[in-house]
């Protein structure tokens, strides 16, 4: 995010698009969700290293897995007065990520209200997270740019979690990383929760790209994957004055929904006798059951 600012000179009102963040910007999280259980810091009873190398072979599974899904994702991006708590700003879109008919991935935008967001500026960095960023998945690939430390186990509500602290092993601000906390579920090796923030900020002055923490829940929509359903973003982001300006915060909410999972795949029909046999006639593709949410969204 970027900040708005105006500048009020006599009759004149001037928009100074950009931010002017202090030397270093910065960010106030919010409380952590509830449905966490005590955490157990006791050894694990097989070696980290092996879960990590186990979960994040289960994670390539998943991602490959989501590729071949369709789904619809509602954003919704809100700036709060906290004299008030009321919202006094919102950016949201309803995209459909499909399938074009040769096979390809691409995204379909279903509704996209004029955004009325006066106090900050959604960046591409905002795009990023709540297109890719924030169904954070940990590879075989992305895993030797991470330092992953076992923390112990934790219930989220009924699910034995592995937890673990991950962080970038090196920080680039044109190629942001997670950093904070996973629970992978014991049986499952898959991520279920993910919370922490995309690293680093760009806190340069004059051009701060400020951005909240977030906590991303996953839900077992198929019998075997677990896949993002919620994410939800909060935080204050403090802005700087500098070059005359006065120094402010901006309390940011923003909330993602994953819905409508479907998988993907090729029409085939297999006729005998004049009738359609293939699946009893119906198409791949249809709507998966989903099991109940790790935690309910908050």
């Amino acid at each position: 995010m970027r900040k708005r600012w105006w500048i009020v000179a006599a009759a004149v009102v001037a928009l100074a698009i950009g931010a002017r963040a202090q030397d270093k910007g910065s960010f106030t999280p919010m409380p952590l969700d509830s449905g966490f259980g005590p955490m157990d810091l006791s050894a694990p009873s097989i070696p980290a290293d092996q879960i990590i190398k186990d979960f994040s072979a289960k994670e390539s599974e998943f991602q490959q897995a989501l590729d071949h899904y369709t789904y619809r994702r509602v954003a919704r991006v809100d700036t709060i007065d906290d004299d008030t708590h009321k919202v006094d700003g919102e950016w949201y879109e309803v995209d459909d990520v499909i399938f074009n008919p040769d096979g390809t991935r691409t995204e379909r935008v279903v509704d996209a209200p004029p955004s009325s967001l006066t106090r900050v500026i959604m960046m591409p960095t905002d795009m990023q997270d709540i297109q890719r960023n924030y169904t954070f998945v940990l590879t075989p690939q992305n895993l030797p740019q991470y330092d992953v430390k076992y923390i112990g186990r934790q219930k989220i509500d009924q699910v034995d979690c592995y937890v673990f602290d991950v962080a970038p092993k090196e920080l680039d601000k044109r190629n942001r990383r997670f950093e904070g906390r996973i629970w992978v579920d014991a049986t499952d090796l898959q991520i279920v929760v993910t919370d922490g923030r995309m690293v680093p900020d760009d806190t340069k002055r004059g051009s701060a790209d400020l951005h909240p923490p977030f906590i991303t829940w996953r839900q077992q929509v198929d019998g075997q994957y677990w896949f993002p359903v919620y994410t939800k973003g909060e935080g204050i982001l403090h802005f700087g004055g500098g070059n005359g300006f006065m120094a402010d915060d901006v309390h940011i909410r923003e909330t993602v929904k994953y819905t409508d999972y479907k998988r993907f795949g090729a029409t085939m029909k297999i006729i005998y006798d004049g009738q359609d046999i293939s699946n009893n006639g119906q198409q791949n593709g249809q709507p998966q059951n989903g099991s109940q949410p790790s935690a309910p969204p908050k």
